[in-house]
């Protein structure tokens, strides 16, 4: 990982890249939390050139610098955070995400595109010069002990319960990376033998091919908001679900807190915050009372930068 070196007052950009959108915002560097300013949403493009990703995110800057009357040459440092995993190649980060590279699972997954990995760092630091990719899990960990409910803790993790399902650790306060970056990618664990579970990976039966926002629709036939819908309504087999997602995901989160030794665990991600009331409690009920020496004094609370949490974590990046 290159040094970022920035000075209060410079002008940073913040990338967040995952499964279903791009998000581009930029802040100046400075004490505090910064203000984002000037936020492009875009889908994730998945079909195209292998480069139409890094052409995107490069648009994306380009178009914020313009709202804000600034030049992109005004960018000190941009930070990505991105879904991952990474491939390393000649010490960049390239994407191998299997919600955007088709290749990996093969045309059964449904992605347009036979892309097995996306230059993401090369280009980008060609163009802007100062640039760190993450996975968006390390960098909403960073921003949740800068800003949210990790704050002071020293044994903590950072999950997303979205279109995948990634983690970002903390053990003795250092973050974990991994040889290439990649360490929090527990939604690839195996949980069951079911062929019919097929992951982006290509794995058949890990924890993201059964609760992942994409795969609720390939188990059940319905999507997430209308499942969520169905069980705030009192539906029998709605519920059932419900309690059969809030089991993979709560004994995920038992063995990440059994492994780790953690204290506190922050929730964000799509499916989970939009379904907050709903999940929180059912996950909590998988952890609590198993094991009490290992579980006890371990919380499980929602990121304390809500729907931000995506767009902060890769400023926390470069900061």
């Amino acid at each position: 990982m290159v040094p970022i070196d920035v000075a209060s007052g410079d002008w940073l950009a913040a990338v967040d890249i995952g499964g279903t959108k791009v998000s581009v915002s930029l802040a100046q560097a400075g004490p505090g939390q910064p203000v984002l300013r000037g936020q492009q949403t875009r889908p994730t493009p998945t079909q195209g050139d292998v480069l139409a990703l890094t052409h995107q995110i490069q648009a994306q800057i380009e178009a914020s610098c313009a709202g804000l009357g600034l030049r992109s040459q005004d960018i000190r440092a941009v930070g990505v955070a991105s879904c991952g995993p990474f491939v390393m190649r000649d010490g960049c980060a390239e994407l191998a995400a299997p919600n955007i590279c088709g290749g990996l699972a093969g045309p059964a997954r449904g992605l347009a595109n036979d892309w097995r990995a996306v230059p993401l760092e090369a280009p980008l630091r060609a163009r802007f010069g100062q640039v760190r990719v993450e996975i968006d899990t390390l960098g909403a960990l960073e921003a949740e002990r800068r800003w949210g409910v990790l704050a002071g803790v020293e044994h903590c993790a950072y999950v997303t319960w979205s279109t995948g399902i990634g983690m970002g650790l903390c053990v003795d306060g250092h973050a974990l990376r991994g040889k290439n970056g990649n360490a929090g990618h527990a939604g690839h664990a195996f949980v069951v033998d079911d062929d019919s579970a097929l992951c982006g990976c290509g794995n058949r039966g890990d924890v993201e091919s059964l609760v992942a926002g994409n795969a609720i629709m390939r188990r059940f036939g319905i999507d997430a908001a209308t499942l969520f819908g169905q069980a705030r309504a009192g539906d029998t087999l709605a519920l059932a679900r419900v309690d059969a997602l809030c089991r993979v995901m709560g004994r995920t989160l038992y063995n990440l807190v059994v492994t780790l030794d953690l204290q506190r665990i922050s929730l964000g991600g799509s499916v989970y915050w939009n379904q907050r009331d709903l999940l929180l409690p059912r996950l909590q009920a998988q952890v609590r009372g198993k094991l009490p020496a290992l579980t006890d004094g371990c919380d499980l609370l929602s990121a304390g930068l809500g729907t931000q949490v995506g767009d902060y974590a890769a400023l926390a990046l470069v900061l």
